[in-house]
């Protein structure tokens, strides 16, 4: 009798999985769509507006917002939902979680406002243009406290994906209202920023009718700070060779080459956050079923390979053969020479989807995350040797060849050390959590 329950437990759990994870995929796009198209919508009018000059300033302040959103997010947004996924239903824990990670991101929030302070007179273009530096901060904290990780975690993503969906949409309208000369590149970070604060309030309210609230105390934020500090390293070292690149390559090119390289980047990660989705959906439920099943674990690692790397072959070829169209209809004539750029920058399509399948979908859920964040590290600090070399001379194009080469050494990192630990995810896998 006892074995016959658990059979039919384990069978339950298995229709649970399988039943939610189509449903949190389509939501997950929906979320997507709002996060990534309706930027991309704004992206032809903007960049006639602003101009590839006016347009490399924004990528500038955008680029250092996105440092600073790192430094908030501290990587809770696969840490705490990882937290989350494995303790769902035990919601004291999980309000333990929520208030130690959102007394984290208020006290990494302070240090951001301090580093902002330090920029503002030591970084020219920003001394020029405080309102433009300001507003990028705002929007960065607005963003970084965002509650998705939270009902990712839950599985609740209904009520947050429309949520997220129409203050997105609000902002694009806000955009087309409000922009109007190369002088309002500032208007747009504020913007995004309000958005933003919006979605976060509401998320709080939604949070707190299913979970009861509590302040948090010393030990539950050193915790989290703890918990999510090797996610951390892994976030801020990717941001060397994804979000940072504009602010590297302006301090070696003027603004438009700035703007060159960003129009290109903008596209292509337009196309990246197409992953993201599956990457969302797939993360929290193979966290679970590395602890509970290894073997149902390693056969959606696979179905996660395959995916996201059949995504990313078609979006690799499309991009390359579809560059010239692309950039003249979203960013207009005068940012053609940003056409290398993108052809170049589409090989990342594939591979980010084999290092995201390889890497956050394998090797954190079986608690890699030494050598995972050793890897992610070292193609951080490569790419930056990379640009150092080969920006001043190359500009945007030396740029997104930098790029480029520290992905793929990345992703091959990756599959080459699962591949000698008896984890590849591609084969039966041979080694057991305990030598992971």
């Amino acid at each position: 009798m006892q074995a016959l329950a658990s059979m039919m437990n384990d069978r339950e759990v298995r229709k649970w999985w399988r039943s939610s994870l189509l449903h949190d995929i389509t939501l997950l796009y929906c979320v997507q769509c709002a996060r990534y198209l309706l930027p991309l919508v704004q992206v032809p009018f903007l960049a006639r507006v602003l101009k590839p000059t006016g347009w490399g300033v924004m990528a500038f302040a955008q680029s250092f917002s996105a440092y600073l959103m790192l430094v908030v997010e501290y990587g809770f947004n696969l840490s705490a939902t990882r937290e989350v996924a494995r303790a769902i239903h035990e919601w004291e824990r999980i309000s333990e979680v929520l208030a130690g990670v959102m007394g984290a991101k208020c006290i990494l929030a302070a240090v951001c406002i301090l580093l902002t302070v330090v920029a503002q007179f030591s970084v020219p273009l920003f001394s020029n243009d405080p309102a433009l530096l300001w507003s990028a901060t705002f929007a960065a904290l607005a963003q970084s406290f965002s509650l998705l990780w939270l009902f990712q975690g839950l599985n609740r993503m209904k009520v947050v994906a429309v949520l997220d969906i129409c203050t997105k949409v609000a902002v694009t309208i806000g955009v087309f209202l409000l922009i109007r000369t190369p002088s309002d590149a500032w208007k747009v970070l504020l913007i995004q920023g309000v958005g933003a604060w919006l979605a976060v309030i509401a998320g709080l309210v939604l949070a707190y009718r299913i979970i009861v609230p509590i302040w948090p105390t010393t030990m539950s934020i050193f915790k989290s700070l703890r918990m999510g500090w090797t996610m951390f390293l892994f976030r801020s070292s990717v941001s060397l060779y994804t979000a940072g690149n504009s602010f590297l390559l302006g301090l070696f090119a003027p603004p438009q080459f700035v703007g060159l390289f960003s129009g290109a980047e903008k596209i292509s990660r337009a196309f990246l956050g197409l992953f993201e989705p599956i990457n969302q959906s797939l993360f929290p439920r193979l966290s679970y079923l590395a602890q509970h099943s290894p073997s149902r674990a390693q056969q959606l690692a696979r179905l996660g390979v395959i995916a996201l790397g059949g995504v990313g072959m078609f979006l690799t070829v499309g991009v390359m053969a579809l560059a010239p169209l692309l950039v003249h209809v979203l960013l207009g004539p005068s940012f053609t020479p940003a056409v290398a750029s993108l052809r170049i920058l589409a090989a990342l399509m594939l591979l980010v989807g084999l290092s995201n399948a390889f890497g956050i979908q394998w090797m954190l859920p079986l608690g890699m995350d030494r050598v995972f964040n050793t890897i992610i590290v070292s193609g951080g600090a490569l790419n930056m040797l990379l640009v150092v070399v080969l920006a001043p001379r190359y500009s945007h194009i030396g740029t997104a060849w930098a790029v480029v080469i520290t992905e793929a050494f990345i992703t091959v990192s990756m599959y080459l050390w699962l591949h000698h630990k008896g984890f590849d995810p591609l084969l039966r896998v041979q080694g057991t959590l305990e030598s992971s």
